[in-house]
């Protein structure tokens, strides 16, 4: 069953809300590499990412985490979903009246993620696992972190 595997946490004060989530809920922050969040370009390398890991109510890493970045806009929480392959779950997503916002796209090494609006216009994403994820053009080269830009 499609389940939440990843949520992604939009932030106007990016080093406030990981105080406040750090201490709140004992989430451990990490720069993902490549991300310097220097400038307020619409580059994706620019955007400064930061990966949260989660733990449990005994200190065990969680299966789930999540991401940080600078808020896009008018960009909010997003959970990203599970569903095995993302070309079958955006078929099924149109056939029930939700929209595909932005088609697959590669996170090279990790895997495949599309976004989504459903009947309520609400934002989620779709993710499909696969290591041997390849960005197939320049094109399709955006990080999870600037296509938010595109949702409003």
């Amino acid at each position: 069953m499609p389940t939440i595997v990843h949520f992604e946490i939009p932030a106007d004060d990016v080093e406030r809300a990981k105080k406040f989530y750090s201490t709140l809920f004992g989430w451990k922050m990490e720069k993902w590499p490549g991300t310097d969040g220097e400038d307020n370009s619409s580059s994706s390398s620019n955007m400064g990412y930061w990966m949260i890991s989660t733990t449990d109510s005994n200190g065990n890493k969680a299966s789930i985490g999540g991401g940080m970045m600078k808020r896009q806009d008018h960009q909010h929480i997003t959970n990203f979903i599970d569903v095995g392959l993302v070309d079958e779950y955006s078929s099924k997503i149109e056939k029930l009246g939700g929209k595909v916002i932005v088609s697959k796209m590669a996170v090279p090494g990790m895997g495949y993620f599309a976004l989504c609006h459903d009947t309520e216009n609400n934002n989620f994403g779709i993710w499909e696992s696969n290591e041997g994820a390849r960005v197939q053009s320049k094109s399709h080269a955006l990080c999870l972190t600037s296509i938010w830009t595109y949702l409003t």
